[in-house]
């Protein structure tokens, strides 16, 4: 069966979605959310661009999300400023979700099994890191030592990824402990704690 779809037909799906978001949403919340997904610095034009706004109304709130902590600034290659997703407010939002799916005690149970994952890698590959082993076998390849075992890119990734949310669900496993303290604002005699 063939396709006959014109990719004029798309276009128009993609432009009329477009409009749709632009008419329903702030500057603002549109600047956000394409921030929010950008973890290489880019330049307010191409937040504006994507963001459906002007360059000037980007870069006010790239400010303000700066002021915030949402956004990170950076000097691009020609001087200009450049914004990325801040990495804490990535943390803080990965840790509140993890939070809200997941209860503590079984939080602590995949926490473990993340780290005897992450173990089973350095044992069976000899290093600490994924990095570590890019190098080695790097190393090894230029030295022509063919005696190494074969490893794909996949195992890099699952590595890499595992010892991220490994990473999260600490962080989360800290915050959820550090809130279990907040409430309780009296001292332990019972009075309250000067502001």
């Amino acid at each position: 069966m063939e396709d006959s779809t014109d990719p004029e037909e798309f276009e128009n799906v993609n432009e009329a979605v477009g409009e749709e978001w632009e008419a329903e949403t702030t500057p603002h919340e549109r600047v956000r959310e394409v921030i929010s997904r950008t973890y290489t610095p880019v330049s307010a034009d191409a937040v504006a661009d994507t963001a459906r706004t002007s360059p000037k109304t980007a870069r006010k709130h790239l400010d303000t999300l700066d002021d915030e902590g949402f956004v990170t600034t950076g000097t691009g290659e020609n001087g200009e400023t450049t914004y990325r997703r801040s990495p804490e407010s990535l943390v803080v939002e990965q840790t509140a979700d993890i939070l809200d799916r997941v209860s503590t005690d079984e939080l602590i149970s995949r926490i473990s099994e993340m780290r005897e994952h992450v173990s089973d890698f350095q044992a069976e590959y000899g290093v600490e890191s994924p990095e570590e082993l890019l190098v080695e076998r790097t190393n090894q390849t230029l030295s022509e030592a063919a005696t190494h075992r074969e490893f794909d890119a996949e195992t890099i990734r699952e590595w890499q990824t595992t010892r991220r949310n490994l990473a999260f669900a600490n962080a989360a496993l800290s915050i959820a402990n550090a809130e279990r303290f907040v409430g309780d604002e009296s001292t332990p005699n019972g009075s309250a704690l000067a502001q």
